[in-house]
């Protein structure tokens, strides 16, 4: 059953601009109570009281900053590295594609630098893959169903030079200065000490600097 306290934590969950300013402390409980109070009484049928909802508000606000992921300054520090002409694939997994596979990496040269990720899901497969390599890899799939096919794709990596393995947040920051950034991700590929995001072209350029604030300015409250 519905609750001030369920709903409050339902709307600011999705509301993630807000949410990080909530986090962050910075947000007037009173006024988010009051914007907050009509869709609550709707929800629930009933009036509710605004120092109700400031109640919740408070309680979910400390629980979230107790919980919060922080990066200590100078605990990691890393460089981007970005990629261009990159086209992505997606498709249905079947049984006889999957163990074609490693067929892929013969067709791509990544000694000499192209770009080449696979990502096997529960029912599908995503290939991204420089773009030169497009028809190679139509050819190579030949007459499996294609769910969906983007290029003109670009790919941000940030290549750590601490733990970024073991510490938290970090992950969840970084695409968090993307979403503020309205910037959509296709592809999240990660290693022992590298972090890679596949976006469109045109947000390369807000993509990278999002990222680069990251770096610079991380999250320490």
């Amino acid at each position: 059953m519905e609750s001030v306290s369920s709903m409050v934590k339902r709307l600011l969950n999705q509301k993630p601009f807000l949410f990080e300013a909530f986090e962050r402390g910075i947000l007037s409980y009173g006024s988010l109570a009051e914007e907050f109070k009509p869709i609550i009484e709707q929800s629930l049928n009933k009036e509710v009281k605004e120092s109700a909802i400031v109640m919740a508000l408070r309680r979910y606000a400390d629980d979230v900053q107790r919980k919060s992921p922080s990066i200590r300054e100078n605990q990691l520090s890393c460089e981007i590295v970005m990629k261009t002409n990159i086209c992505d694939f997606n498709m249905r997994k079947t049984e006889n594609l999957l163990p074609r596979l490693k067929e892929l990496y013969e067709i791509v040269n990544l000694g000499r630098g192209d770009f080449l990720n696979v990502t096997i899901g529960s029912d599908e497969i995503s290939i991204a893959v420089s773009d030169k390599y497009e028809q190679e890899v139509r050819d190579f799939l030949g007459e499996q169903e294609d769910l969906e096919f983007r290029n003109g794709l670009v790919s941000l990596t940030l290549i750590f030079s601490g733990d970024f393995l073991h510490t938290p947040g970090v992950v969840f920051q970084a695409l968090r200065k993307l979403a503020w950034e309205n910037i959509n991700v296709y592809e999240i590929i990660s290693t022992m000490t590298e972090l890679t995001v596949v976006i469109e072209r045109d947000a390369s350029t807000r993509g990278y600097e999002a990222l680069q604030e990251f770096i610079e300015y991380p999250v320490t409250w």
